[in-house]
């Protein structure tokens, strides 16, 4: 790699980790906030950033490419939507495939997506306590 290639490829990653630090403190503060609204139970507070994020990635996709600004899309997209919630880039890529008429590739991407992750969770729970217990 060359030097301004190496230069642009760490610009990229401090302004995906700059938004993702943006992005992860607004998730925390909304769960906060949330729990002192509402109380414990019913993981409101995640189910709203979910629908936040996802709605806010909606319109920033949009209005990034519509008016050029597709520069900030790590800042944006990655780092401050993806760091608030990475629920809004599952909706993106879900969204994305049905918008291209790929309606079976979107269906088994979320199937797959929810299914093989809350899996994923439960083999790590399984796992750490069989070692940790």
């Amino acid at each position: 790699m060359g030097q301004a290639t190496d230069a642009t490829m760490l610009m990229s990653f401090l302004s995906v980790a700059l938004g993702g630090a943006i992005g992860s403190s607004l998730r925390f503060g909304a769960g906060v906030l949330m729990l002192r609204l509402v109380g414990s139970g019913f993981p409101l507070a995640i189910l709203s950033v979910n629908v936040i994020g996802s709605f806010l990635m909606g319109l920033f996709v949009v209005y990034s490419f519509q008016r050029g600004l597709e520069h900030y899309n790590l800042f944006v997209m990655t780092g401050i939507l993806g760091g608030f919630t990475t629920f809004s880039a599952f909706s993106l890529e879900a969204f994305t495939l049905f918008e291209r008429g790929q309606i079976a590739s979107a269906a088994l991407y979320v199937l797959l997506s929810v299914v093989v992750s809350i899996s994923g969770l439960v083999l790590g729970v399984w796992i750490a306590r069989m070692v940790w217990a």
